[in-house]
């Protein structure tokens, strides 16, 4: 649903507080885009009602977990009916490694990027569950060197 013609200059201001600081009180809120508290509350509950607003986390550092190695894995699949594309996106749902995955267009099928301590993990990883995903037909693992962007703000 897009809702972002809907959104007003104190709705988009809530918006970019919010991404940078999940956690301040409905008050500092309030003070800090302009409003006071009652009508900043019932902004954010209609945002929330939406589905503008989809939770809010807390976000770990992974260097500090020993989790720093970041995959990018191009899976292309046998067949691309809808029954396989179903079945190899529910089962990425349960393997925690896998952070993030994409449908993409082009020669591969799915973008995953996949969170593990070393090399040796992923490696595990890979024998263990990745090629035995539902439909795979070949996977292509890409190991990020560093990381020279991380945002999880949204360009408002």
């Amino acid at each position: 649903m897009n809702v972002e013609k809907e959104l007003d200059d104190f709705d988009r201001r809530i918006l970019r507080v919010l991404q940078d600081d999940a956690d301040c009180s409905m008050a500092e809120l309030g003070e800090r885009v302009g409003l006071s508290h009652t009508p900043c509350w019932r902004r954010v509950k209609k945002l929330e009602a939406k589905g503008v607003i989809r939770g809010r986390v807390v976000l770990l550092d992974p260097e500090s977990l020993s989790l720093t190695v970041n995959v990018f894995v191009e899976v292309r699949l046998g067949r691309q009916d809808e029954d396989t594309l179903n079945a190899f996106e529910t089962a990425v749902q349960s393997i925690d490694e896998i952070v993030e995955s994409y449908t993409v267009s082009g020669e591969k099928d799915f973008l995953l990027r996949v969170v593990v301590a070393d090399v040796a993990s992923y490696e595990a990883l890979l024998k263990k569950q990745l090629v035995h995903l539902p439909g795979v037909a070949s996977l292509s693992s890409v190991f990020a060197l560093r990381q020279v962007k991380y945002t999880t703000r949204l360009p408002l």
